[in-house]
This record gives structure tokens, C-alpha cells and sequence, in this order.
């Protein structure tokens, strides 16, 4: 590997001395992202301005055997683009273009450093929808979502990711420029090469461009909130919600701790003396989406809701999502280390998870508030912690473990949307398996046979 200074110099000749930064500002904070408990320092952080400039790095990283970390935001809770064996990390935010919006053929072709609420702004501003919506979108990359297979609070009626990339542009760690997929839905000729790379946190090539699908935007949308005195009732009122034939747009819960410090944190007027909350909403024609917010009610009320209120206006529609949406930052000021987790379950035994991971703070002597995606099984055990209480720290792992481990015995998942990263590599294999942990290493090795991108992740 070359020194630090002839990689800085290295580097500069390939993208200019002005996008090549190694200082230790830089350092340090690419050296992180929105991971607790993860850091580590790069030797360079190189900004590209185009496809061709990512080529160039990758092909000297190759030539001298550097390690990259693919980014853009840096905003993903799996320590995927933390720089665990230092190296350069490679920042794709200047890659910030919206390319194509058509309406003709509800898509659009964008660089990958574009934020995913830019997209979803440009997209609306002609009458479509980008449906992808993570809780991180004001700043997440649209790279970051691809690489991740990012879900959010839509993601119960209208999926994750990888249900709307259509084609992809991507350069692999040798230096070559591919193009998979294209603008069409219907495309089957060859491996889906495109699904195999959205999702694959940077460790097979890294993403330059992306076409995605788009939506017509619905006509009309409306929320509403139901309280309950448990978690557990308003788990068991979302499977009567599915059951009933309704697949709304959104169906959100929060815990009694979540609920008491998004109150504190937002003042939205939220109910302080029920155990948990059930945010719902839907859109699409005005005659359906009311039938169906008052068909949720009905449920929600024969499942034993304490109350049942739909918003009256955009305006109360907008605080109440926010409730959902600043229930990690709420929880943040409740102790300075705060570990968000991910693991799915089948619907019908989210109760039965979330008793479970009560029982397992209470006896970890544990602080873990959980919200999530009710509709999907999703939910998002969140541990509040001193940050100098290792003593503690060491619980929540031990806690974390124990539940990643429920969630498979219930034929769940460690992750359904925030991906694998260096926080849930070593759970990975008691989920898939040893031989499907040594075929991602063996496809790993087709891809990237120098083991540059992303090493001590997917595939290591």
C-alpha cells in the first residue's frame, strides 16, 4: 500500500488536489457514520465529480491493494460505511444530478449522491410519486437507499428499494463501467444483476446511477391514530387491520416510552396515558381512502382501542407522522448513546416479539423503547444509554443478541431495512446459513478479487 502522502498525491491526480481531503477533521468524521459504537480513521477521503473519476480510484485501489468505503450521507444504523481497515473513503455526494424526470414513462434517472427528498420533490413537482421513504430521507442518498434496500413508513403498501430500481450504473473494483437493467419492467434476459447489487452495501461495486420507477401521486391521503393500553393490543389490531382485506399506506406504532418522549420532544399533544399508539393512513381516491380510514377505525375500536381520531387537516396529518418520524431523535435526549436496531418477524407474531423484548430488557435491567412498522413485522428496539456506562453497553449487546436470536426462532430476520453492515455481520450466519455464507464470499470474490470495497463486511 503506498504511503499516506503518495496516496494523497496519488489521488489528487486522479480528481484534483481540491476533493481529496487528509486532514484530521476529515478523517475523523468520515471515519463514522450514523452507527454508535463504530469508527475508525481512513488514510484519504476522496470526493469524485463523475462515473469516470470513480473508476479511475477503484483502478488504482486494485493496482496497490487500498481498501474503499463506498458513501454518500453516511446516514445508515448498520456501521456499513465505516472504514474498519482505514484505506480511502470514497464520498458520492457530488454526484448530485437529477438527470431525467419522465412522466411519458413514470421514471427517473438520477445520480446516485442525490438526496432521496430531492428525488421525491422532483418527482412530485410532475404529479408522480417516488414511494421509497425512509425516516433519514431529507439527507440520505439515493445511492445509500440502492446500496442498503432502504424501506420507510410506506413500505407496508408500496415496498422497499428494490421494488423500484429498474437499471443501475455501477463501476466494479477493477475499474470497469457497467450498466444493468434499463427503463423497462419487463426485462429477463440474463442474471438480475440489478437486484443483486441493490442491497449489497457497497462490498460488489459502487453505484453512480440509478433508474427508479415512478407512481402517479395519488389523488387524496388522510391519517389517523388509535391508542391502546398495550403494545401487545395494538399488535394483535393490525393483524385484524390486514385481515379485514385493507393494505393501508402507512401503519406505524409507538410504545408508551416513545410516546411520553416524542411528547416531550414535539409537544404534538399525544395521548399520555395509553400504553401505545397505532399511526395509519392511506391514499389514493378520495372515496376509497375515506372507506378505508374508517373501515381501520372500526377495527381498531373492536380490538379494544382506547380512542380512535382521524386528522382533520394536512396540517394534523403532518404532526402526527412527525410523532413517527422524530421518535429516534426524541429518544436521543433521553441519554447520549442511543443504539437503534432492526429486526422483522412475521405479523402475526409481532405480540409475541414485543413481549419478548420487554422480558429481555427487563432482565438486562435495559432502558429499550420500540416503535416500527406495524404493518410489516418491522420494528426498531431502541436502547438509551450513558455512554460511559460500558458496563451497560456490554448488556445492550448481550440484550441485542438475544433478540436478533427470537426474531429467527420466529421465522424473522436481523434486518429488514437497515442492512447488514459490521453491526449485524456476526448474526448473519445463524440466519442464512454456512452455505449460503460461503456463496456470498464466493460471489464476493467475482466481483471485487482484490477484496478492496468495503472489507469486514457483506462477503468477508
Amino acid at each position: 500500500m503506498a504511503t499516506d502522502t503518495g496516496l494523497a498525491r496519488d489521488l489528487a491526480a486522479l480528481v484534483g488536489p481540491g476533493h481529496v481531503r487528509t486532514d484530521a477533521g476529515a478523517l475523523t468524521a468520515y471515519g463514522r457514520d450514523a452507527t454508535p459504537l463504530f469508527h475508525a480513521l481512513p488514510q484519504a477521503v476522496v470526493l469524485p465529480g463523475s462515473t469516470e473519476e470513480v473508476a479511475a480510484v477503484l483502478r488504482y485501489a486494485t493496482e496497490h491493494r487500498v481498501p474503499v468505503v463506498p458513501r454518500g450521507a453516511g446516514s445508515n444504523l448498520c456501521a456499513a460505511t465505516v472504514p474498519l481497515t482505514g484505506g480511502i473513503v470514497l464520498v458520492l455526494t457530488r454526484l448530485n444530478k437529477i438527470l431525467e424526470v419522465s412522466s411519458e414513462e413514470l421514471l427517473a434517472r438520477v445520480q446516485t449522491g442525490v438526496s432521496t427528498a430531492a428525488l421525491a420533490d422532483a418527482a412530485a413537482a410532475r404529479g408522480l410519486l417516488y414511494a421509497p421513504d425512509p425516516g433519514s430521507r431529507t439527507v440520505s442518498t439515493v445511492g445509500g437507499n440502492v446500496a442498503t434496500c432502504a424501506g420507510g413508513l410506506r413500505g407496508l403498501k408500496y415496498g422497499v428499494t428494490r421494488n423500484y430500481v429498474l437499471g443501475l450504473e455501477a463501476v466494479l473494483p477493477t475499474g470497469e463501467i457497467i450498466r444493468t437493467g434499463g427503463r423497462l419492467w419487463k426485462d429477463v434476459a440474463g442474471y438480475d444483476l440489478t437486484r443483486l447489487l441493490t442491497g449489497s452495501e457497497g462490498t460488489l461495486a459502487v453505484i453512480t446511477e440509478a433508474i427508479v420507477a415512478l407512481l402517479p401521486a395519488p389523488e387524496e391521503s388522510g391519517t389517523g391514530v388509535a391508542y391502546f393500553d398495550s403494545l401487545a393490543d395494538a399488535s394483535r389490531a393490525v393483524a385484524d387491520v390486514i385481515s379485514a382485506g385493507i393494505v393501508p399506506a402507512t401503519l406505524e406504532f409507538l410504545d408508551r416510552k416513545c410516546i411520553a418522549a416524542v411528547e416531550e420532544f414535539a409537544g404534538l399533544g399525544l395521548r399520555q396515558d395509553a400504553g401505545a399508539l397505532l399511526l395509519f393512513g392511506d391514499d389514493g381516491a378520495p372515496p376509497t381512502v375515506a372507506a378505508n380510514l374508517a373501515r381501520i377505525q372500526e377495527v381498531c375500536a373492536d380490538a379494544g382501542a382506547l380512542e380512535t381520531t382521524l386528522a382533520e387537516d394536512v396540517a394534523r396529518a403532518d404532526a402526527l407522522l412527525a410523532a413517527r418520524r422524530c421518535s429516534l431523535p426524541a429518544l436521543s435526549r433521553l441519554g447520549s448513546l442511543t443504539i437503534l436496531e432492526d429486526a422483522t418477524v412475521p405479523r402475526h407474531r409481532q405480540a409475541e416479539m414485543v413481549d419478548r423484548i420487554d422480558e429481555i430488557a427487563a432482565r438486562h435491567d435495559l432502558l429499550i423503547a420500540t416503535f416500527g412498522h406495524a404493518g410489516d413485522g418491522n420494528l426498531h428496539p431502541t436502547c438509551v444509554l450513558d455512554p460511559e456506562d460500558t458496563e451497560g453497553a456490554d448488556r445492550a449487546h448481550r440484550a441485542f443478541a438475544e433478540i436478533f436470536a427470537a426474531a429467527i426462532a420466529m421465522d424473522g430476520t436481523i434486518t429488514g431495512e437497515h442492512g447488514v453492515g459490521a453491526a449485524k455481520l456476526p448474526y448473519l450466519a445463524d440466519k442464512i446459513g454456512a452455505d449460503q455464507m460461503a456463496l456470498l464470499r464466493r460471489v464476493k470474490t467475482a466481483f471485487d478479487p482484490a477484496g478492496i470495497l468495503n472489507p469486514g463486511k457483506l462477503g468477508s
